[in-house]
């Protein structure tokens, strides 16, 4: 298993700017629907919340605009984890072509897992952690994204 095709989508006038791209907000709002169904894989769908008052928050996202994604597009997202414990989840969802491998956008995210009471972090579920187990062992021979652990800054004034 490579990553997971976690969600696609055709882009829709709705979200592209004057120049006929897709604007920022929106690469973020179809990699928010791909984490959307992560949880659902993972069995932390809307009646899981329902039922055990637990979600996932986002701690920290990076987003990296790659290549122009244009009006009438047919993208998908590929998921892949990176990492996690008992509370966190740390993904990359990367943005293509239906069926292409060239990456258009990547999104980095580290989620937490909540007790929504609360809130406060809680442990993920046996069940979670086991489907995470088994992504990740799937995913084991993947490479490391190129664009994870990025910093944000200008270089330094020489």
């Amino acid at each position: 298993m490579p990553t997971l095709t976690t969600y696609k989508t055709t882009i829709i006038p709705d979200w592209v700017d004057y120049n006929g791209h897709l604007r920022d907000a929106f690469y973020l709002l179809i990699f928010s629907y791909a984490t959307d169904a992560l949880m659902d894989q993972l069995g932390m769908d809307s009646n899981n919340r329902e039922a055990s008052g637990n979600s996932l928050f986002t701690l920290e996202l990076h987003l990296n605009y790659l290549h122009e994604v244009k009006l009438g597009t047919e993208v998908e997202v590929q998921t892949q984890i990176i990492g996690h414990d008992r509370k966190r989840l740390h993904l990359y969802h990367s943005l293509h072509l239906v069926g292409e491998e060239q990456e258009l956008a990547g999104n980095e995210q580290m989620l937490l897992h909540v007790d929504i009471a609360g809130p406060r972090s809680a442990p993920f579920s046996e069940a979670v952690l086991d489907k995470l187990r088994a992504i990740t062992a799937l995913q084991v021979d993947l490479p490391r994204p190129a664009y994870i652990g990025r910093v944000i800054g200008l270089p330094a004034e020489k």
